[in-house]
């Protein structure tokens, strides 16, 4: 009797147990691909941020620069030039120039700047959590931007004396943070 005993307790995982522990795993193995691809696209957006960054760093210089030298008629040209130009290395994804591209035409995850409208477009790879502006296009357009002032001590309603540059999205779009539990702009 003690032998069969031996025998019974060494026979391994019932079906019932191996159907359950497939189920456990499948379980976690979804729940962790799940959050793979959410900080994939939180990924995604903090690159696209940062080359955005960037660009605004490279035209305050770039405005700088010319406000140095006194040319302030060729700080108007900087609205107008493309952006990728003023950094000192493009950035792997960035496709080139085209004129008035379609988001079909820009493979997804890439910048290309309009040489129609003038504006650097970052077209959106994983866009689960993104939400389009008014265009409802899966991308972001961005523009440079001078500010204009009014002029001390001169009288008249336009004059204005430059006051700085910014490069930003000309709408506002919407990219969901799941652990900030609201939008994010």
């Amino acid at each position: 009797m003690a032998k069969s005993r031996r025998k019974g307790s060494c026979r391994g995982f019932t079906l019932f147990e191996l159907i359950v522990a497939i189920i456990i795993v499948s379980i976690l193995a979804g729940t962790l691909l799940n959050r793979v691809w959410f900080y994939q696209e939180q990924a995604e957006k903090t690159a696209m941020v940062e080359v955005a960054g960037a660009i605004q760093t490279a035209l305050v210089l770039q405005y700088g620069r010319l406000m140095a030298r006194g040319a302030e008629a060729d700080a108007t040209a900087l609205a107008a030039d493309n952006p990728m130009n003023w950094l000192a290395k493009q950035p792997g994804n960035y496709s080139g120039e085209f004129y008035d591209p379609s988001p079909r035409s820009v493979a997804p995850g890439n910048w290309v700047f309009d040489l129609k409208s003038r504006e650097l477009i970052y077209v959106v790879d994983r866009s689960e959590h993104f939400t389009p502006g008014k265009s409802g296009q899966k991308w972001v357009r961005y523009r440079a931007n001078l500010m204009r002032e009014p002029a001390q001590g001169v009288s008249g309603k336009n004059s204005k004396e430059p006051g700085g540059a910014l490069f930003e999205p000309i709408e506002p779009y919407w990219w969901f943070d799941n652990s900030l539990q609201n939008p994010v702009e």
